[in-house]
């Protein structure tokens, strides 16, 4: 059997998507417009009962309104409440890391308790807080 590229690439993520999951805004966001990629994890976690998270402050960014596409997203998620140990765990990566802001530590902070994975269309920014937030892993949406 030839082995492409994109085979290669959807083996490492399945590799990688073996844990749990945050999603930050952009992640949502791509859900919700039929990102395939995002489709894949989304599916790939279901079927694996692998848990998805999404902090408050993410779906507070996302959600303009209910339509099926927002509900379907939301039911598959456990939205992670904005706690103390988050909180100063993201505040701690704002002290840290100069320029960060607060959701992105918020994000980095819930998957450092959760589960140590992001997808994120925000990369750049996520990966800087990785400086602080070591355990856990940024991939791109």
């Amino acid at each position: 059997m030839v082995r492409t590229i994109t085979d290669r690439k959807e083996k490492e993520e399945d590799r990688r998507v073996k844990e749990a999951i945050t999603l930050d805004t952009g992640a949502l966001i791509a859900l919700e417009r039929g990102d395939l990629r995002m489709g894949r994890v989304f599916v790939h976690a279901r079927a694996q009962c692998i848990p998805m998270f999404a902090p408050a402050d993410a779906v507070a960014e996302w959600w303009r309104g209910r339509t099926d596409v927002r509900e379907k997203v939301l039911r598959a998620l456990v939205v992670e409440p904005l706690s103390a140990r988050i909180a100063k765990s993201a505040g701690e990566g704002l002290a840290a890391v100069k320029g960060a802001t607060t959701i992105d530590a918020i994000v980095m902070a819930t998957a450092a308790l959760r589960g140590g994975l992001v997808y994120t269309s925000d990369f750049r920014d996520l990966d800087r807080l990785r400086s602080h937030f070591r355990g856990v892993r940024v991939l791109s949406v």
